[in-house]
């Protein structure tokens, strides 16, 4: 079993939320517990950044739906960065693939966001 740290950091951007170790039904009341506490402007977005994660279950997953509409009711984006193969592979057997906008890095996440597609 791996540690399961949760790491918080704010940015003009956003929150940035930083999961290592194992996301499962021991670990999800620490992760849904950082989430709650993630104050989001509108406009701004939030970012999950899973680079460190090395196993998440079912409820791992529903932690980051619980991420996906704290978001969204504070008028606020939402990515996923560095998932690991494990969890694109689950998230698509799932039927979520396309439900969380995704990137390699969370600086990449945060660029993509203040610069928009088009603009």
């Amino acid at each position: 079993m791996t540690a399961f740290t949760v790491v918080t950091r704010d940015t003009p951007a956003g929150p940035v939320l930083e999961l290592a170790g194992d996301l499962d039904s021991a670990t999800a009341p620490l992760a849904l517990q950082s989430v709650e506490a993630l104050t989001p402007r509108p406009g701004q977005q939030v970012v999950v950044d899973l680079t460190e994660l090395r196993f998440c279950d079912s409820s791992g997953i529903s932690a980051l739906i619980a991420t996906h509409n704290l978001a969204h009711a504070a008028d606020a984006g939402i990515a996923l960065a560095g998932v690991p193969r494990h969890l694109t592979r689950t998230l698509a057997l799932v039927g979520l693939g396309g439900f969380f906008v995704t990137h390699p890095t969370a600086a990449q996440a945060q660029a993509a966001w203040a610069d928009p597609p088009g603009e």
